[in-house]
């Protein structure tokens, strides 16, 4: 990217960076107090699913307001929230706080990425947008590659009410980066469309568009698989590493380190890559669902880090491919509220699998959880690809003649 705007993406560097502290402390102080893992499903329930709950409204916000001004108080409050969740926990004690902390800071991180979104179209106008989205992802896997790091080196240092804390710093600093990019790039954006003030003709509206306009249905129930297994795995992770493996605190935060950077050379790849959005999409796509058995059927740790690393590496490569298909096929005027539902529907999966592992991990084990969403994702596939295929031969065939 562009010397002046390197402080957009630094940005974007130290929220993630932030962000990932708190999901790295989450689902491990959870385990690490209750020594469950249906414990720390359903703290990854109660996490995720406001988060996800809150896309489409978010994304209506977006094609209201300006974005710029909705990423400022997005970071702003999350380190408002941080802050003010440990001074209530210090005068009234109990572990819900933190979990309090992660769901307001999920929603407010929400509405940065639905911000991020619609503006990235108008900064990065010159720009091919499978680059632009590499880079952004880039971005975001340097503060998940130190995320884990940083948490587990302050944590020997400090309790994670501290750590937490320290989060509020990270969060100012991003939002100061980006005051010093839109100082340097003075960015002209599009005004916001003017809409009614309900809610249900801008909702009603995205719905019309993930119904009626081609591919998208097929992409959301594809992501949906995906998200399936991100969210198992991502729910089981600290409790497979340190419960199930009998690995450390400290290997478990390498282990998330090296998934995320996996996850920057696979983006590097896709940035400079010539494949085609297809391509991109049925390697990340069968990749993932390698990785998903993999880690379920291992019985040795290192073999549980190897599928671990497939399914958190090539999950970017594939929010790439669905990023770019949406971009070419959304209205810029809706743009907004139909990204904003249609990550929603791709990402109710996510909770859905804290759930799973909530109701039968505990009789089945995490370890067949994890193989049997994998099962169940490999079948999706090749059935929402042949409907895919179904739908859009009819076109194939006229624009032949």
């Amino acid at each position: 990217m562009e010397l002046k705007h390197q402080a957009f993406f630094y940005s974007l560097f130290l929220s993630r960076l932030a962000d990932q502290i708190l999901l790295f402390l989450v689902p491990l102080v959870i385990f690490q107090l209750t020594g469950s893992v249906a414990w720390s499903g359903a703290a990854f329930l109660l996490e995720t699913l406001p988060r996800y709950l809150s896309f489409p409204i978010c994304g209506v916000l977006c094609d209201r307001k300006s974005p710029l001004a909705l990423l400022h108080i997005s970071q702003q409050l999350r380190a408002v929230a941080c802050f003010a969740g440990m001074i209530a926990y210090a005068g009234f004690g109990g572990i819900g706080w933190l979990i309090g902390i992660s769901v307001a800071c999920g929603v407010l991180t929400t509405q940065g990425l639905m911000a991020r979104e619609v503006l990235l179209p108008q900064v990065f106008h010159r720009h091919r947008f499978e680059k632009v989205a590499s880079y952004t992802q880039i971005a975001d896997q340097l503060g998940m590659v130190l995320g884990p790091l940083v948490a587990a080196g302050l944590l020997k240092l400090w309790s994670w009410e501290y750590v937490v804390i320290s989060t509020t710093a990270l969060f100012m600093a991003a939002d100061g980066a980006m005051i010093i990019w839109q100082r340097f790039v003075r960015p002209t954006l599009a005004e916001p469309t003017p809409a009614p003030s309900g809610w249900t003709l801008p909702l009603k509206t995205a719905l019309r568009h993930v119904i009626g306009r081609p591919a998208l249905v097929e992409t959301v129930l594809l992501a949906a698989a995906v998200n399936l297994i991100i969210g198992v795995t991502l729910a089981t992770s600290a409790a497979m590493v340190t419960g199930v493996h009998g690995e450390t605190d400290s290997y478990y935060a390498v282990l998330q380190a090296a998934g995320a950077i996996a996850t920057v050379v696979i983006l590097f790849a896709t940035a400079h890559a010539p494949a085609s959005l297809q391509v991109l999409g049925v390697i990340s796509y069968a990749m993932i669902f390698a990785g998903g058995a993999v880690s379920g059927l291992a019985s040795h740790a290192h073999v549980y880090a190897l599928g671990f690393v497939l399914v958190v590496g090539f999950d970017k490569m594939f929010s790439v491919f669905i990023r770019s298909l949406r971009m070419k096929i959304i209205p810029r005027e809706d743009l907004g509220k139909t990204t904003g539902l249609i990550i929603m529907l791709n990402n109710l999966s996510q909770p859905l699998a804290g759930l799973l592992v909530s109701v039968f991990a505990g009789r089945y084990g995490a370890g067949t959880v994890i193989v049997a969403l994998s099962l169940f994702m490999g079948l999706l596939g090749p059935l929402v690809a042949a409907i895919w295929l179904r739908r859009t031969a009819p076109t194939v065939r006229l624009d032949q003649r």
